[in-house]
């Protein structure tokens, strides 16, 4: 499975249905959403593709014009065994993936000129059992790993807590971690202000949440935790770039859904969103994401090869159907995962079966997505 996440590098203008927030930072839009399978690097310059089957990850440039991918010299990039998801440190220094297969995190340094990998000294640093899914915190100084523990029903699954070396780049483990989640993790993401952690809980349905000790990393349950999704799985979890909503992909064959949640600034409680949660119209929504500017919510279909796309409320944090949505023109074969670029004119989704990255341009006033002209480009087996 692959899947999408991107950085902020500069955007002005406010949220969705009707504005007057700040622009989010960098930072905001580092960690808002997993599992991040395929990411955009601070800059808005560079892609990074986990490939599953080859355990490594392929790097691409982005031409800022017509968002075409091409790949950076020596791309791709060994990894661990079944890599899933890659995230980028907020300086855009360091990379780092979740290697389910092989229980650890690769840590890379990134070559700001030609966005090249080199694995850093100590790297691969162990994490639980079946990394699924990394965050960074919007500090750039904590990551936090959701482990599936899928080989027994018994075995707890847990997130581990790491700092960051600022100089280096290298992981150590948080005291007291791992934290205990809810059943199968399968995705991590932190919110804009770095004060919560929120897991998507595959098996039972919920959202484990977090308060994070500044000082030490080291995460506490918020009270109410786990909170319920809506009916299905919940697949992916992903957070608006001020902090104010959180998006879960509810996976299920009858009644494919996106739950909505206000959340608390104080507390970092859930609370669903009247008429929470919203029909998808598609089979099997694997991923969500928000665009970085808070205003569209992007949901992909495996199943089916269609994107969902809706517009947010920006006071209530509701949703409404963008027109046309599902799309079922765009060139996108079993998506796992939809990303945004830093200035909202592209967005870019990772395709599992057909060994590449689709590209669309993003309607500013609507969210409508169209291919690209070029798309799709070529990847590693099972991106």
């Amino acid at each position: 499975m692959a899947g999408l996440c991107v950085f902020l590098a500069a955007c002005g203008g406010g949220g969705g249905g009707g504005g007057g927030s700040p622009a989010p930072s960098v930072a905001t839009v580092v960690s808002a959403k997993g599992p991040n399978f395929v990411t955009v690097d601070p800059s808005g310059k560079f892609v990074y593709v986990t490939n599953e089957f080859s355990a490594n990850v392929s790097a691409f440039t982005i031409d800022s014009v017509t968002g075409d991918l091409t790949a950076v010299a020596g791309s791709p990039f060994a990894a661990g065994t079944t890599p899933f998801s890659v995230m980028v440190h907020p300086s855009g220094k360091f990379a780092y993936v979740a290697n389910f297969g092989s229980n650890n995190v690769s840590a890379f340094a990134v070559d700001a000129a030609t966005g090249a990998l080199t694995e850093i000294v100590g790297s691969p640093f162990a994490a639980g059992q079946n990394p699924f899914s990394i965050a960074v915190d919007p500090s750039g100084r904590f990551a936090y790993v959701a482990n599936e523990n899928n080989a027994s029903v018994f075995e707890p699954s847990n997130v581990s807590a790491f700092t960051i070396d600022a100089t280096t780049g290298a992981l150590s483990a948080v005291a007291g971690s791992p934290f205990a989640t809810g059943s199968y993790p399968g995705s991590v993401a932190v919110d804009p202000s770095g004060k919560f952690v929120y897991v998507a809980n595959f098996n039972d349905s919920t959202i484990s949440a977090f308060t994070i000790d500044t000082v030490s990393g080291a995460l506490a349950a918020i009270a109410g935790s786990p909170f319920a999704t809506g009916p299905g799985a919940a697949r992916s979890i992903a957070i608006d770039p001020f902090g104010r909503f959180a998006y879960v992909a509810n996976e299920s064959f009858a009644n494919s859904s996106v739950s909505a949640f206000t959340i608390d600034a104080t507390t970092g409680a859930l609370t669903a969103v009247a008429g929470s949660p919203y029909t998808a119209g598609i089979d099997d929504p694997l991923s969500v994401t928000v665009d970085p500017l808070g205003r569209f919510v992007y949901v992909v279909d495996s199943l089916s090869s269609k994107i969902a796309a809706f517009t947010i409320d920006a006071t209530t944090g509701a949703l409404t159907a963008v027109a046309r949505s599902p799309f079922s023109d765009v060139l996108a074969t079993f998506p796992i995962t939809i990303t945004v670029d830093p200035l909202v004119k592209f967005a870019y989704v990772a395709n599992s079966e057909t060994n590449s990255v689709s590209g669309f341009t993003i309607d500013a006033v609507t969210g409508a997505l169209r291919s690209v002209p070029h798309s799709p480009f070529p990847a590693g087996p099972s991106p």
